[in-house]
């Protein structure tokens, strides 16, 4: 933003300083042909200057083109680097979490399997028989 401020408050010195050197010319006391050669030689270094000044402010804006390019690229470059961290580590995650439901699966399969040893353990035993006590 100040840029642009310094920008526009020197091209209205500019203008000012045209107009100026304009009004200087005409109102001199030199005859016609040498006021046209001083205003045709004022418009040619004028041309030139702000030429000189395109070519200055194209350079700059290559810069800050230059510098944002690069900028962005490397804040690309972070988010790749926190991407592939975290594909890691949720992969991590993933494969713990399976880990210990195959613990658990294993646990209750085995327990399952238990319970059902001991009702097959309790169903096929002979129950005890009440033998007739002798008095």
């Amino acid at each position: 933003m100040s840029d642009e401020k310094q920008s526009s408050g020197f091209s209205w010195f500019l203008a000012g300083l045209g107009l100026g050197a304009l009004l200087g010319v005409l109102y001199a006391p030199k005859a016609g042909r040498e006021t046209r050669e001083d205003l045709a030689s004022s418009a040619r270094e004028g041309t030139e200057y702000l030429k000189q000044r395109s070519r200055e402010a194209a350079d700059q804006v290559s810069v800050y083109v230059d510098r944002g390019k690069a900028q962005v690229g490397e804040y690309v470059d972070r988010g790749k680097d926190y991407v592939d961290r975290s594909k890691s580590q949720l992969n991590d995650w993933m494969n713990q979490g399976r880990q210990i439901v195959n613990e658990h699966s294993e646990r209750v399969s085995a327990a399952v399997e238990a319970g059902k040893q001991a009702y097959r353990a309790t169903t096929t035993e002979p129950a005890p028989s009440e033998e007739p006590s002798h008095s």
